[in-house]
């Protein structure tokens, strides 16, 4: 199902790797080549993560961004809530220093690397994946003291919030160059993100993750689809800025981030202050009703 096609040096010319972890990565760059598929592996939605690091660059959510590279690729298409039917996937998007996305992708890795083994797809992946000998590598050994801009991936599934695969990019120094029209260069110019030397950065730190997941996209197959949350049921409306959780304590993983005013449908299961609801995605998770009203 997975293809390689060099991107047109017409659209761009990017000198990074595959993956952040390659161990040629100090060996003469090479252009990426941005991960095509030949049929879809489902539908997708894409949030914000609790690690939301573009803004202190300035810059605004790189979800229009996220979404055009996806599907530019092929890999997956985006989800319409038009269709009345949840999404089969939740991308969750992170971004800042290479410290703060490897924090927020390490509570994940037990979950996303089990999932990878189990499926069997490692060793079909990682046999035709120029440089993904060292791909588990992104689950560990991202420490070091200098910093760099880091962007990170995380496929979500809506019926239980458990990560089932995850990716990073790393990058010192933007290689890009935008020009040309595709999909994802058009997405980054709407984001803001072709403007800035930090914007580029991301851009790019943002395609070699999406690479990283789409490389471990065999681990999907087996998540079985999200329900739509029942019509009949009331609904909350997020009073203020919060998370949505995996349990519920709201000290385990985040979900995804929730901003004020987003609609939410409860399951009906309650325990303490926290109660499960499912958002317009399907994405199923737990939130204080502190936060609802």
């Amino acid at each position: 199902m997975i293809r390689k096609t060099t991107v047109s040096t017409s659209a761009i010319i990017l000198a990074t790797l595959i993956t952040a972890g390659s161990p040629v990565h100090a060996a003469k760059k090479s252009p990426v080549q941005l991960t095509q598929c030949d049929a879809s592996y489902g539908t997708i939605a894409v949030v914000d993560g609790d690690t939301q690091g573009w803004s202190k660059f300035g810059l605004g959510s790189p979800r229009e961004l996220v979404a055009a590279i996806a599907r530019e690729s092929g890999c997956f298409e985006i989800h319409s809530a038009a269709s009345g039917k949840p999404a089969n996937f939740l991308v969750n998007v992170i971004a800042g220093d290479k410290e703060e996305v490897d924090q927020g992708i390490q509570t994940a890795k037990g979950v996303a690397q089990e999932a990878f083994l189990r499926s069997g797809a490692a060793g079909q992946v990682l046999g035709r994946v120029p440089g993904a000998g060292a791909l588990m590598g992104m689950f560990g050994g991202l420490g070091g003291k200098k910093k760099i801009v880091a962007a990170g991936i995380r496929i979500v599934s809506p019926a239980n919030g458990q990560t089932l695969v995850s990716g990073t990019g790393q990058v010192k120094k933007s290689t890009l160059s935008f020009a040309g029209g595709t999909p994802w260069v058009a997405g980054a110019d709407a984001a803001g993100y072709a403007r800035s030397k930090n914007g580029k950065m991301l851009t790019e730190a943002f395609i070699i993750a999406y690479n990283s997941v789409v490389s471990q996209a065999g681990a999907l197959s087996a998540v079985p689809p999200a329900t739509p949350a029942s019509e009949a049921s009331a609904t909350y409306t997020v009073a203020v800025d919060t998370n949505l959780y995996a349990s519920a304590d709201g000290k385990g993983e985040t979900v995804r981030a929730l901003r004020a005013e987003t609609e939410l449908s409860p399951t009906g299961n309650k325990e303490g202050l926290f109660v499960e609801v499912s958002d317009n995605y399907g994405t199923k998770g737990w939130v204080s009703v502190e936060d609802l009203r």
